[in-house]
C-alpha cells in the first residue's frame, strides 16, 4: 500500500486542496521501535495557518454553519464509513508514528466511526427550548448555534481518538475547524484529512495544519478562531487558556493526571493485580488516565506484591506490529530521556524499585524507544513521582490504611481526571465516589470509557467535558428570541 510508505509526501489540508507549506519546508516522523524515519511531513508557516483559518471562516459565514443538520449528518456517516474501510492504513500509520500496540491501534478506526454516527444523530435531534411565556403578549424560545471557526489541537499519545471527540462535535453543531497535530503524529491525522475530502465536506470546512509549537502558537493566536479544544500537556494548556482568555475565545482543555488506583483488602485481588498493570502499563503509560499511583491498604500482605512483580515481569516487550507484544517504545526521543530521567529522580527521594528501573537489555529492541515496566515501593504522597506526571510505565506504591486516609492521599494531587477504587463491597465503593475529585471514577474496573458517558477532569486535569451528547454544548452558543404579538 502506498499510503504506508516510508518515502511517501505528505500535503496540508487548506480550503478544500490538499498543499504543500508556503516555504516548502517538511520534516519527518520516527518509528519508535526502529528509528527509521517515516514520511515527508509539510512544516506550516504562519503564512499557512493564517490562510487555513481564513478558508474556514470563508466556509463558515459563506453557509456551512446554516447548512440543515441532516446534511451535516450524511457528512459524517459518509465519513464513518470511509473509517471503517480505512481502519489498517489508520491502525498502521499510528503504529509508525507514535510506536503504540497494533492491537491497540487498529480498533482505533472502528471507534472513530461509532462516534461518527453518534454525533450525526445528535446533529439531526439536536434542538433548542420553548415554553409558554410569562410576559403578556410574547413568545419566547432558545436556539443553539454554532460558534464559528474551531481549533482543534491533538496529542501524540492517541491522535485519532482524540481527533474524533473534537472533530465530530463540532462538525455536527456547524463549525468548520482547523486541525493541529502534534508533530509527532501527524501522518495518521493528514490522512483523515483525505478521507474527509472523499467523504465531500465543502471547501474550507475542514482544514488540517501540521508543525511544531510555533505552527500551534499561531493558530491559537489567531483572531478569527472562535473555540480552541486542546488536549496535551497542562503547562501548555495553562498558556492556551490565557491566550483565548484575553479575548474571550471559548476553550475546551484536556490536560494532565495523576490517577489513584486504590486496592482495599476485601478486594478480589487477582482481578486487582490485573487492575493495577491495566492501569499504568497499557499504552506503554502513555496515557493522561494512567493509573500511577497505587494505593495498596496497609493490611494487605506481601503475597500481593510478589504476584504483581510476577505478571509485570511476565508482559512481553517488543515489536508493536508483533501481536504477541504487550508492551510497546515510547512515542518519541526527548520524551524517553524525560521518562528514564525519573528513575534517577525516584531512587534520590527514597523510593524503591521492585521491578523495572531501567532499559530492557535483549539486543534485538536497541534501536527502539523501550523502558522496562517499573514499580516503585516506599513513595510518600510528596514524592515527585506521585505528584508529577511521569507519562511511562513508572507505577507508585503508596500505603494507606483506611478510607479518609486513602481519600485524602488521593486527592491530594494538582490532578482529578480519573481514579478507580477496587473493593467488593458495594456500599464502600459508593461511599468512595462522591468523594474521590476526579472526572471519572471505576470501581472493580479500569479504562472503559464509553461515547455515551462525558469525559475530562477536575482542577488542573481540564476545563470542560468531551464525548457524551453534551460535549456538543461546547460548540454552540445558545440565543434567546423573545417575539411580540
Amino acid at each position: 500500500m502506498g499510503e504506508l510508505s516510508p518515502d511517501r509526501a505528505y500535503h496540508l489540508l487548506i480550503d478544500g486542496q490538499l498543499v504543500q507549506a508556503e516555504d516548502d519546508r517538511t520534516f519527518q516522523c520516527e518509528y519508535p521501535a526502529t528509528g527509521e524515519k517515516w514520511g515527508a511531513v509539510p512544516s506550516a508557516s504562519i503564512g499557512d495557518v493564517n490562510r487555513a483559518v481564513l478558508a474556514a471562516h470563508r466556509a463558515f459565514e459563506s453557509g456551512w454553519g446554516r447548512t440543515r443538520p441532516a446534511e451535516r449528518a450524511k457528512l459524517l456517516r459518509k465519513l464513518a464509513e470511509l473509517l471503517a474501510e480505512d481502519r489498517e492504513i489508520l491502525g498502521y500509520l499510528q503504529v509508525h508514528e507514535n510506536g503504540k500496540l497494533l492491537t491497540e491501534m487498529l480498533p482505533t478506526a472502528d471507534r472513530m466511526a461509532e462516534h461518527a454516527h453518534f454525533y450525526a444523530g445528535l446533529a439531526e435531534s439536536a434542538s433548542g427550548t420553548s415554553s409558554m411565556s410569562n410576559l403578556a403578549n410574547m413568545t419566547s424560545y432558545s436556539v443553539r448555534e454554532p460558534i464559528g471557526v474551531v481549533a482543534a489541537i491533538t496529542p501524540w499519545n492517541s491522535p485519532l481518538a482524540l481527533l474524533g471527540w473534537k472533530l465530530f462535535p463540532a462538525l455536527a453543531a456547524g463549525n468548520t475547524v482547523v486541525v493541529k497535530p502534534s508533530e509527532v503524529t501527524p501522518l495518521s491525522t493528514l490522512r483523515i484529512g483525505e478521507l474527509c475530502l472523499k467523504a465531500g465536506f465543502p471547501e474550507g470546512v475542514v482544514n488540517i495544519v501540521t508543525g511544531d509549537g510555533t505552527t500551534g502558537a499561531a493558530l491559537v493566536e489567531h483572531p478569527l478562531v472562535e473555540k480552541i479544544a486542546f488536549t496535551g500537556a497542562t503547562s501548555t494548556g495553562l498558556r492556551i487558556a490565557q491566550v483565548a482568555a484575553a479575548r474571550n475565545a471559548r476553550v475546551t482543555l484536556e490536560l494532565g493526571g495523576k490517577s489513584p488506583n486504590i486496592v482495599f483488602d476485601d478486594a478480589d485481588m487477582d482481578k486487582a493485580i490485573n487492575g493495577v498493570i491495566a492501569g499504568i502499563f497499557t499504552s506503554t503509560g502513555q496515557a493522561c488516565i494512567s493509573g500511577s499511583r497505587i494505593l495498596v491498604q496497609d493490611t494487605i500482605g506481601e503475597d500481593f506484591f510478589k504476584e504483581l512483580v510476577r505478571r509485570v515481569e511476565a508482559l512481553r516487550i517488543g515489536d508493536p506490529l508483533d501481536p504477541a507484544s504487550q508492551v510497546a517504545p515510547l512515542a518519541c526521543r526527548p520524551h524517553f530521556s524525560k521518562v528514564t530521567g525519573y528513575f534517577d529522580i525516584a531512587e534520590r527521594q527514597g523510593a524503591v524499585p521492585i521491578t523495572g528501573g531501567g532499559t530492557p537489555s535483549d539486543p534485538a529492541l536497541a534501536n527502539g524507544l523501550y523502558v522496562l515496566p517499573t514499580l516503585y515501593s516506599g513513595v510518600e504522597n510528596h514524592f515527585r513521582i506521585a505528584q508529577e506526571e511521569v507519562f511511562g510505565p513508572i507505577g507508585a506504591i503508596i500505603r494507606f490504611k483506611d478510607e479518609d486516609d486513602a481519600v485524602r492521599i488521593a486527592n491530594d494531587t494538582e490532578f482529578g481526571l480519573a481514579s478507580a477504587v477496587w473493593t467488593e463491597s458495594v456500599r464502600r465503593a459508593h461511599r468512595m465516589a462522591p468523594r474521590l475529585r476526579a472526572g471519572t471514577v471505576w470501581v472493580n474496573t479500569y479504562r472503559p470509557a464509553e461515547i455515551g458517558r462525558p469525559f475530562g477532569g477536575y482542577k488542573k486535569s481540564g476545563i470542560g467535558r468531551e464525548m457524551g451528547p453534551h460535549a456538543l454544548d461546547h460548540y454552540t452558543e445558545e440565543k434567546s428570541v423573545y417575539i411580540a404579538h
